[in-house]
């Protein structure tokens, strides 16, 4: 009986009860007025950004986050984006992951003078490259239609920036 209920609790819990975790980011513009995006697993774009730690504060997180995906270190905030909702894309950049339950991802908008992103050390491995793209290229490059449509929602911010 006693072996039956350790074996129960060392189980993997069922997707079900998985509490999504929420993410935090930025669109970063350079002095050109292109943005950053990171091209992760060799098979999908996105804006730079990563689960927040516990303990730590949307804003930190994404400060960290696009460190470790970019390089990026010097970020001056321009201001908060907002946030939406959505599944994490599926695993070969197709479809999404439903399983882990739909995600609240929020984003700050930063300038930076940096010219080139590199040096990034993504500790989990999945960024695989990073790029300055226009907004316009970004809206075709961007794989979720949500990110698309985030970003379509937030152009007007980023264009009032770019001198």
């Amino acid at each position: 009986m006693q072996e039956s209920a350790r074996q129960q609790t060392t189980e993997p819990q069922p997707a079900e009860t998985l509490i999504p975790r929420a993410s935090a980011g930025g669109v970063i513009v350079n002095r050109a007025g292109e943005i950053l995006l990171v091209q992760q697993h060799n098979n999908s774009w996105s804006l730079p950004k990563g689960g927040i730690n516990e303990g730590e504060s949307e804003y930190e997180a994404a400060l960290r986050e696009i460190k470790e995906e970019t390089g990026i270190t010097r970020l001056s905030l321009v201001g908060p984006l907002g946030s939406y909702e959505r599944y994490s894309i599926g695993k070969d950049g197709m479809g999404e992951t439903k399983e882990w339950g739909s995600r609240k991802r929020t984003f700050f908008l930063f300038k930076t003078d940096e010219v080139v992103a590199g040096g990034f050390n993504d500790p989990d491995g999945e960024i695989t490259k990073v790029r300055w793209v226009t907004v316009d290229e970004a809206v075709v490059l961007l794989t979720h239609p949500k990110d698309k449509e985030f970003l379509d929602s937030i152009t007007p911010n980023i264009k009032a920036i770019i001198t």
